[in-house]
């Protein structure tokens, strides 16, 4: 009776840390197994708990290849990992407490609510049940489309298993692949049925249920909440501008953009402008591209997706807030306004903290992997901010990566899943209420 009340004790955040790091454990245990494994044997743990962070928290940075080096079993494990990662514990929980007809509890709501990162609980359960059914309808619709295609590279039965198995990876932002050799998409550059599948269920995993939920239902309601405006607006800003940048800077680059033709030089800038909103999949080789284009993709990801969606980063809406505060800063307003509604000052606290501790987080973790791995700086930035963004591209590092540099991205990887706020308000003491208030003072910024 008394573990009990321990347990309903916990924090939403707690519970949600220990799910995952609990999922990722188990992840690793089956991985490491000699059935996992083409070669028969065991799987180094090191490598068997990294390849699980990295699909729990759907990021697709990988030491071993998915394709060649695991087996069927293996590669099944991964896609159910990248599937509860990409949803969340919480969600499939609330999925067989559903078909069993159980009834959820307040304490299930609350983490729910903290897993989605709604601001109440009202109507939780109808948007998990929302998710699910938008998820496997996606996913669906997604393999089919990959099928028709891989179907004349493979043979059929193995066209549709790369294709359902490409869908899932793709819509939850994992950027796991099955083609061997680290060769993500390369092969389909040019291909229009690849690129526009692909990109379609990265930005769609990326946007967020909310957004999708939104869209949906607008032919009805005919209007779009602050959120969803927030959300596509810098969506398409970032797509937009990130395309732009990549095939500038990569258009005479012999590596990457110059070999290929106009139709390719369109598809490449698009996918590589898509897939770091915490996608993880490439077109072309990011180790060969410019170092101002690696770079702006650093910032890409470390901006990343979109609240309660598959992707991680500080995610758009806090960017867009901070973009807001300095413009009102700059105006002279007291108020951030979006779309003529004025944003409360928890929130601007909230994108202030979430940012601050990310950067910290990501300096950090650059600073201990630049004394570890014998690499420049530019791509050890690169590889933190893609385990951090759980984004999962990489300049070809990955694989080269000490025992303590695999460790290190790992819980990077994990922080950058969970979020860092979330993650601090899992570790930290619970916060008493202040009776009090200090008297004002007052600094000279700036």
């Amino acid at each position: 009776m008394e573990k009990k009340k321990k347990w309903f004790k916990w924090s939403p955040p707690r519970i949600l840390v220990t799910g995952f790091a609990l999922i990722i454990l188990l992840g690793a245990v089956l991985l490491s197994l000699p059935i996992s494994n083409t070669s028969g044997e065991s799987l180094r743990f090191i490598d068997a708990l990294f390849t699980a962070t990295s699909a729990t928290c759907v990021t697709g940075l990988v030491v071993v290849d998915t394709g060649l080096d695991f087996t069927v079993f293996g590669q099944i494990v991964i896609i159910a990992l990248i599937q509860v990662g990409g949803l969340g514990f919480m969600t499939m929980a609330t999925l067989i407490a559903l078909v069993l007809r159980k009834r959820i509890s307040l304490k299930e709501r609350l983490i729910l609510q903290e897993a989605m990162n709604q601001s109440s609980m009202e109507g939780i359960v109808r948007l998990i049940r929302k998710v699910i059914i938008y998820s496997l309808a996606i996913e669906a619709t997604a393999a089919v489309l990959f099928t028709s295609r891989f179907v004349f590279d493979m043979p059929v039965g193995k066209a549709i298993y790369f294709g359902v198995w490409h869908a899932i990876s793709m819509f939850n932002n994992a950027g796991f692949d099955l083609f061997g050799e680290y060769r993500s998409l390369t092969m389909y550059v040019n291909d229009p049925i690849v690129n526009f599948t692909a990109m379609g269920l990265i930005i769609l995993g990326g946007l967020g249920f909310i957004v999708m939920s939104d869209l949906i239902e607008y032919r009805t309601n005919k209007r779009l909440s602050l959120h969803s405006k927030v959300v596509l607006t810098m969506t398409g800003i970032l797509l937009a501008v990130g395309a732009i940048v990549i095939f500038i800077f990569e258009f005479s680059n012999p590596k990457t953009l110059g070999s290929l033709g106009w139709d390719g030089k369109i598809w490449a800038s698009l996918f590589q402008s898509v897939t770091p909103r915490t996608a993880g999949a490439n077109t072309i080789d990011i180790g060969a591209m410019r170092q101002a284009s690696i770079f702006f993709m650093v910032i890409l990801m470390f901006i990343g997706a979109s609240p309660g969606s598959t992707g991680g980063g500080i995610k758009t809406t806090t960017f867009m807030t901070l973009v807001g505060a300095v413009i009102a800063m700059i105006r002279g307003k007291e108020d951030i306004v979006l779309f003529r509604f004025r944003l409360a000052r928890e929130r601007i606290f909230k994108a202030l903290t979430i940012t601050l501790l990310s950067l910290a987080l990501v300096i950090g973790v650059t600073m201990l992997l630049s004394t570890t791995e014998d690499r420049d700086f530019l791509r050890i930035l690169f590889e933190t901010t893609s385990a951090f963004g759980t984004v999962g591209l990489t300049t070809g590092i990955t694989t080269t990566l000490t025992d303590f540099g695999k460790i290190i991205l790992s819980l990077t990887m994990f922080a950058g899943r969970l979020g860092p706020l979330t993650l601090a308000y899992a570790l930290g003491p619970r916060a008493e209420k202040e009776l009090y208030r200090h008297p004002e003072g007052k600094i000279i910024i700036g």
